[in-house]
């Protein structure tokens, strides 16, 4: 089977969302071709790291391709010059309609009317970016920004949409170009790219599925989304970040309607793909209500838990019921707000007065690479807040040692010669806490579970679907709650070798890699089970009726085979137009140079575009 694998911001590249998840998913699938379609988030997402990584991809990746969605335009002074007075008109019927509904929509309704107005919109500038060969000139011209502004002056308008500032339509426009690159590149016209595989797998409901969508469009390609990010859907990501910068303290008033439009823009890119999609996968229920919420129909939705390599933990997880001469708490993560390392060092100072002997061991993991500048100023100061705060509630001894036991809390930094893994924080410690009170799918509690740890965690996200009733779940943001349950785990080693025995089977059973890179296998057969070729393109007997399997895999064998199996599969459909082929009645169109990349492994050098 090939299966092009959508990306956004993460794979191929490292520390990207659910990156390992994809690189498991396609070393685990190793029967399979993938094709890997990414868009970048940051510079540091560049091609010469693409290059430098390249051979570390697995060997079934026969092609990488990659699109910027930081930066400038694309397309250079001369890229205007390719849309006349006819493909202007165009574009702002398609536009107009993509706006209007944009600045129309609520967010607590979904009425079809504006999710058709908003389908209509985008396909029609699918289409012209497939015939001009790119958007980047006309969405920042002087006639996208008019278009816009008369879209948040009409009548019907959301409220947020008449308080945009003229500079805030020069924001939302720029920002749309950036979201709307993927339907630029020249992927579409069948053959090699997303609307010659048999599936296509968007990792995540964003701009990732734009290119599945149009090639479900034009070629019938099944699209399958999974949303494997870091807070469970990419629209809940967007929302938790603009609230974020909305709290932080160099927010401006300006900027509210600003974030409006363009988190309406993504719940209706997230509305269209759902709708379009074959199956939509969850990794947990918290996700699965939003993507019920986003339009999602309830038939086509399915639930498979993020997989987990258990190999470094399971050898963690025989030691359970060691007694060790003092009891460790210990908690893993970035230290960041959402993490509230904040609330579990003022319960630690509660644990302490039970337990006087008791020890935290703080193990921070690195964030991901490309962060904004002023996201990792507000980190560093959170983690300078957290080791001011840990000295003062819990200060060590006068010569800084905290005695022949160490410190009371403990920093250390995973990776280090100290600590080298993750699995050596769980294997110093009795007891794993999760702290957090935004969450999608904790990463951290598997592995602790894995490791064989009884756990206290916060109720937040899909934090007691992970636990079930292997662990202590606690209100989020609740100092005294989380003392009390810490202070009865290290003060109880039967309960909490318990707890820790049936936290590490129940992780065993749903949460690793096999068991979900099996799940996957099953479901790109149950969504090539499905596709059919678009009416009147089937051609034979049918009368250009719609038909399963009307296009074999064996098609694409070379020699005799390639007839054969194409044999009985009716005349060939007239492809549409694609940059850089002849049009009848027009001039070749041209891609853009940002959409050519190197060729990947096993890709011949002519097949690069």
């Amino acid at each position: 089977m090939r299966i092009a694998l959508l990306t956004e911001g993460g794979y191929p590249y490292p520390g990207g969302d659910a990156a390992a998840w994809c690189d498991r998913l396609v070393r685990g699938l190793d029967g399979d071709e993938f094709e890997v379609y990414a868009l970048g988030r940051h510079p540091g997402q560049l091609d010469d790291v693409l290059r430098e990584i390249r051979h570390t991809l697995p060997g079934n990746v026969r092609r990488v391709r990659t699109v910027p969605l930081w930066g400038p335009a694309p397309g250079g002074p001369g890229a205007r010059g390719r849309y006349g007075r006819r493909g202007r008109r165009r574009f702002g019927e398609h536009f107009a309609e993509l706006a209007g509904a944009v600045c129309a929509a609520r967010r607590d309704v979904w009425p079809a009317t504006e999710a058709d107005r908003f389908a209509a919109g985008l396909h029609g500038l699918a289409a012209l970016a497939l015939e001009h060969g790119g958007l980047s000139a006309v969405l920042r011209s002087e006639q996208a920004v008019r278009l816009l502004e008369c879209a948040c002056r009409a009548p019907g308008a959301r409220r947020a949409a008449r308080e945009v500032p003229p500079a805030g339509l020069l924001t939302v426009t720029d920002r749309l170009e950036r979201a709307l690159r993927p339907l630029s590149p020249d992927w579409y016209g069948g053959g090699p790219g997303p609307a010659g595989a048999d599936v296509c797998h968007a990792v995540g409901g964003g701009c990732a599925a734009l290119p599945g969508l149009l090639a479900g469009r034009l070629h019938g390609t099944p699209l399958l989304v999974t949303e494997y990010t870091e807070h469970g859907v990419r629209l809940r990501e967007h929302c938790l970040a603009g609230a974020a910068r909305a709290a932080a303290p160099d927010a401006r008033p300006a900027d509210l309607p600003v974030r409006a439009l363009l988190t309406s823009f993504r719940a209706l890119l997230a509305h269209e793909t759902y709708r379009r999609a074959e199956l939509v996968v969850s990794g947990n229920a918290h996700a699965r209500r939003w993507q019920l919420r986003c339009g999602a129909d309830r038939d086509r939705l399915r639930t498979v838990h993020p997989g987990m390599d258990a190999a470094p933990f399971t050898a963690v997880g025989e030691d359970t019921g060691r007694e060790r001469p003092v009891p460790v708490l210990v908690w893993t993560g970035r230290i960041e707000p959402a993490r509230d390392l904040a609330c579990l060092l003022r319960a630690f100072a509660e644990v302490r007065r039970a337990l006087p002997r008791a020890r935290l061991l703080v193990a921070e993991r690195p964030g991901g690479p490309g962060a904004p500048a002023g996201e990792e100023l507000a980190v560093a100061a959170y983690r300078a807040h957290c080791r001011l705060l840990a000295d003062d509630l819990l200060p060590a001894a006068p010569d800084g040692s905290g005695g022949a036991e160490g410190p009371p809390v403990r920093f250390a930094r995973v990776g280090d010669p100290q600590l080298p893994t993750a699995a050596d924080a769980y294997a110093a410690a009795d007891v794993a806490v999760f702290s957090s009170v935004v969450a999608g799918f904790p990463a951290e509690l598997v592995e602790a579970m894995l490791a064989g740890r009884a756990t206290v965690a916060t109720d937040a996200g899909a934090v007691r679907e992970v636990v079930g009733g292997t662990g202590l779940v606690v209100p989020p943001h609740d100092p005294r709650a989380l003392a009390d349950a810490c202070a009865a785990l290290l003060g109880d080693p039967a309960r909490r070798a318990r707890l820790g025995a049936a936290a590490r089977a129940r992780a065993l059973e749903l949460f690793t890699a096999e068991r979900n890179v099996a799940a996957f296998r099953g479901l790109h057969l149950e969504v090539l089970s499905r596709r059919t070729v678009p009416a009147g393109r089937a051609g034979g007997a049918h009368g250009g009726a719609a038909r399963p399997f009307a296009r074999p895999a064996e098609a694409r064998l070379p020699g005799r085979w390639a007839a054969r199996a194409g044999a009985g599969s009716g005349p060939a459909a007239p492809r549409p137009a694609v940059p850089g082929q002849a049009r009848p009645g027009g001039r070749p169109g041209r891609a853009p140079g940002w959409a050519r990349t190197p060729a990947g492994p096993g890709e011949p050098e002519e097949g690069r575009r």
